[in-house]
């Protein structure tokens, strides 16, 4: 009888390719691989929450670094099974986003940065700050700057905005949101006002719809992440694409940025096989696949790899130096156990604000209120 590992993935289409690779390895291993796909990132931590709860058994399984925190219970440290060397070739800071309470949760699947997208044909240049943007957006209503109205999206548009005005959304210990502060305020009122230049309906768009949009031609700015960039190639955009940094706001430049990662159950039946699809899974070649769909590697002899692929003078290369660059001014989310909940506390009370459902006063009052209840419910 064949061994078998049950694996647990977050799918769609910026991450799919990778797992076409998994059949290949078990035939080599002579493995069994049962692949079970989440339709996105809400509902794989749904599943890890529920399934681990009731008992259910997997292997492996890919998280985020702000969500891994919240799932440590049920993952194993890789601190010993890997050597010097094996990390060497990670990126630094990716491994820090991987690490829990100093140790390691996690092998970085990529840095995840966004950058601005914006039509050539349509405007002159990218806008330099968030209220240039605003402008260029109402210029062009109603298909102006779409966003996630809704989820983590929504939630990471504020948190950037907050720290573009000086001001990190969190207090520390636990992590809990301060949104009641002028920074907050004008963060709020540049929301309003790009929602204003959105389409009907924003307020049930995640990232995949966003992209969706922006890909079909109907929008002139939007900001992504680079798992999305072979779409926009593949679209009837692709020759009228532009991309540039964020712009900045009244303090400076501030991007929501994170690491997906693939991380060993705590419970997994067969350690060793495990940690085989975990070294196969962040190989060398699995990133450079993905980095050629347009994700960011969080290894770098990958990136090496994939930037010399780039032809020079070419948006590609013009790409992989701006998402270089905006690492510098990534803005990344607090770990926590209950960071989730505080994050649903976020937008939901972010897109009644979109919807006119509550002002801005009562959300940010809210936000910090049930924010803080939230993060504190284990303490």
């Amino acid at each position: 009888m064949k061994p078998r590992l049950r694996v647990l993935v977050v799918g769609g289409p910026m991450y799919d390719r990778l797992y076409t690779t998994i059949g290949p390895f078990a035939e080599r291993e002579r493995v069994e691989i049962e692949l079970v796909r989440a339709q996105n990132h809400a509902d794989l931590n749904r599943r890890i929450a529920e399934g681990f709860s009731r008992g259910e058994g997997f292997d492996l399984l890919s998280t985020h670094s702000k969500f891994a925190p919240s799932q440590k219970q049920w993952l194993q440290p890789l601190d010993g099974w890997f050597d010097r060397e094996e990390l060497a070739v990670f990126d630094p800071r990716a491994l820090e986003l991987a690490r829990i309470e100093g140790q390691l949760y996690g092998l970085p699947r990529n840095l995840d940065v966004k950058l601005l997208h914006y039509r050539t044909d349509r405007l002159e240049s990218p806008p330099e700050t968030w209220e240039a943007l605003v402008g260029m957006a109402r210029a062009q209503r109603p298909y102006g700057f779409v966003f996630p109205g809704k989820g983590s999206g929504l939630f990471g548009h504020f948190f950037e905005l907050c720290g573009s005005a000086g001001h990190y959304l969190y207090e520390a210990d636990p992590p809990r949101p301060r949104a009641r502060h002028e920074a907050a305020r004008w963060a709020l009122s540049v929301l309003a006002a790009l929602y204003q230049t959105a389409p009907a309906g924003l307020t049930e768009w995640e990232f995949d719809e966003v992209t969706a949009c922006f890909a079909a031609g109907k929008a002139s700015l939007t900001t992504d992440w680079p798992g999305s960039f072979h779409r926009y190639l593949e679209s009837p955009i692709r020759d009228r694409l532009g991309l540039a940094l964020y712009p900045s706001g009244p303090v400076r430049r501030a991007i929501y940025a994170g690491s997906h990662t693939f991380a060993l159950a705590a419970k997994t039946a067969d350690r060793p096989l495990a940690l085989a699809l975990l070294r196969h899974l962040t190989s060398r070649e699995a990133q450079l696949l993905e980095a050629r769909q347009g994700t960011f590697p969080a290894r770098r002899d990958a990136l090496a790899a994939a930037r010399a692929e780039a032809p020079p003078g070419s948006l590609a290369a013009q790409r992989w130096e701006l998402l270089e660059a905006a690492l510098q001014h990534a803005c990344f989310p607090p770990k926590h156990p209950r960071y989730p909940q505080v994050e649903g506390v976020v937008w939901q009370n972010l897109r009644a604000f979109l919807r006119g459902e509550q002002d801005a006063e009562r959300t940010l009052e809210r936000i910090d209120l049930e924010g803080q209840r939230a993060a504190e419910a284990e303490f």
